[in-house]
């Protein structure tokens, strides 16, 4: 009985925690709810299974056996995504517009506070962008500068089913001999290639923009190189690169080459795969393969 109601208040703290989401929609609380279902799940069905006598099995071995069964069930749904994703006419790779429809920036208390951030912290807004990735859904950015033009921060909105909105920061830096420093805390599963002289560090669990800033910051500070101030207008950059990464990772296998994408989707096995393991990862422990 203590279990039933362990598993009972389990549930209610899931649905809270949803609900709670449904507002805010943040990946942590959405990394804690997954964990928090599986286990429902897993010592659920244990539960009911043990007590109508279905399995005489002992408890932790029943609970692992339907742990199991929600791992495959996921990963067969999250595979079928995948391949629904690989051969959908949605772009991996979308291109940027200027976006002058007003509607830069959402109207979300919590999303305003980030942009006071931005202007007391000296950053500038140089443009505003979107992107359609569905009919009518649109991705929108803002991209922000410092005042030396060094530090180019990519605010990104992510709209949810569900109507809410998810910001992510992308913060990119450039060095006189080549390298383009990448610090963000997106949490959408990539699994590709990036360029050679990309440096990318993902952090989704980091939140806070002030905080993706300092670490950010710590990279730059470690690499002791020479920062190149942005001149190239974000548009065009942003569109270049979407080209590159496109170019590359058709050249190293993810994505098959444009001949054969009609009959066989977008992305390779091996890219299907590379996607399939990096959602786990973001979903389960928000982590993401390392770049550099």
């Amino acid at each position: 009985m203590d279990s039933a109601y362990a598993i009972f208040g389990a549930m209610l703290v899931s649905l809270v925690l949803f609900q709670l989401n449904q507002r805010v929609a943040s990946p942590v609380l959405a990394i804690v709810n997954r964990w928090l279902r599986w286990i429902i799940f897993s010592a659920g069905g244990a539960l009911i299974a043990i007590d109508f006598g279905w399995i005489s099995r002992p408890f932790w071995a029943v609970a692992l056996a339907f742990s199991l069964i929600w791992f495959l069930c996921e990963t067969l749904y999250n595979w079928l995504a995948i391949q629904a994703l690989s051969i959908s006419p949605l772009p991996l790779f979308p291109r940027f517009v200027a976006n002058t429809s007003g509607e830069e920036w959402p109207t979300a208390p919590r999303l305003l506070k980030v942009r006071d951030w931005l202007r007391a912290n000296d950053f500038k807004l140089v443009q505003s962008l979107k992107a359609e990735v569905g009919p009518s859904v649109y991705l929108r950015v803002s991209v922000y500068q410092d005042m030396e033009a060094q530090i180019r921060i990519q605010v990104t909105f992510l709209p949810q089913t569900n109507g809410a909105i998810s910001v992510c920061y992308s913060l990119s830096s450039q060095t006189v001999s080549g390298f383009r420093y990448v610090t963000d805390n997106l949490y959408l599963p990539f699994g590709g290639f990036y360029p050679e002289n990309w440096l990318v560090e993902r952090n989704p669990w980091r939140r806070s923009l002030d905080g993706l800033v300092k670490r950010h910051r710590q990279r730059l500070s470690k690499a002791r190189e020479m920062l190149l101030p942005w001149s190239t207008d974000p548009l065009n950059d942003l569109n270049s690169q979407q080209r590159e990464l496109e170019q590359v990772n058709t050249e190293l296998g993810f994505l098959l080459p444009h001949a054969d994408r009609e009959d066989f989707g977008k992305m390779s096995y091996e890219g299907r795969y590379r996607v399939w393991q990096e959602i786990w990862l973001l979903n389960y422990f928000g982590r993401s393969k390392r770049y550099e």
